[in-house]
């Protein structure tokens, strides 16, 4: 690693915990404390108001702003093959916002960042069926944003339809689909519907407060974390 990149990093290492030691800061980075004591002192003599001393930790003083981000060409092709694969799953609004997002991180590449970005041979084509249930998102996660009930109809795996009232939580994807995960109140109980069997999906001008016990917290807690996937497999 280029000094440069590594003061650079030391700085973002330091701005993102209350308090970093010498030796997290050397494990980190791998060097040795040593260069760590003198990377700081070099920072500080800079003018980058880097707090505390060896042997307690360090902080970085209040309102410190770094420069405009730069990436290097690996991490520049990883942004375009993330945004490539989102774009084909997410909802069309978000996926402007992402393309969006993505060009003007292109714009302020280097030219070889950008040219090794813009080589990036993975691609994600959205698929046509899958476009009613992408539109649908955007009312799903702004509703869970917002803590806005909805009601949905919902059709189970022979076609019958039902209404819920839903306290949305979250959206999931699994590869082939997504999931809402809510409290449904009909059922007292956590469910995870498939988007791709939601006949409507209308937000409700009811909201909701957060709860402890119906939360997505919770919901996590109760499937474990080594039963991950049945939220695309709860039962309704």
């Amino acid at each position: 690693m280029r000094r440069a990149d590594r003061l650079f990093q030391l700085v973002q290492l330091i701005r993102g915990r209350r308090l970093s030691t010498a030796a997290f800061l050397a494990q980190r980075l791998e060097v040795s404390e040593r260069t760590v004591y003198r990377d700081v002192a070099d920072l500080q003599h800079q003018g980058v108001p880097i707090e505390g001393e060896a042997g307690v930790g360090y902080r970085l003083g209040k309102g410190f702003e770094l420069p405009p981000l730069m990436f290097t060409p690996e991490e520049a092709s990883a942004l375009v093959v993330s945004a490539r694969l989102a774009q084909s799953w997410v909802d069309p609004a978000m996926a402007y916002q992402i393309g969006s997002a993505l060009g003007k991180i292109l714009s302020i590449l280097p030219p070889a960042a950008r040219a090794a970005a813009e080589a990036q041979a993975l691609y994600a084509p959205a698929l046509p069926a899958d476009d009613a249930a992408r539109a649908r998102l955007q009312v799903l996660r702004e509703a869970a944003v917002a803590r806005h009930k909805l009601q949905l109809t919902y059709c189970d795996a022979h076609g019958a339809p039902t209404q819920r009232t839903v306290r949305p939580l979250g959206c999931f994807y699994w590869g082939k689909v997504w999931t809402l995960a809510a409290w449904c109140e009909l059922r007292g109980a956590f469910r995870a519907f498939r988007v791709d069997r939601m006949a409507a999906a209308q937000p409700l001008p009811e909201r909701f407060s957060d709860e402890p016990a119906k939360s997505l917290a919770e919901m996590l807690r109760q499937l474990g974390a080594t039963r991950a996937t049945g939220l695309a497999e709860r039962s309704h």
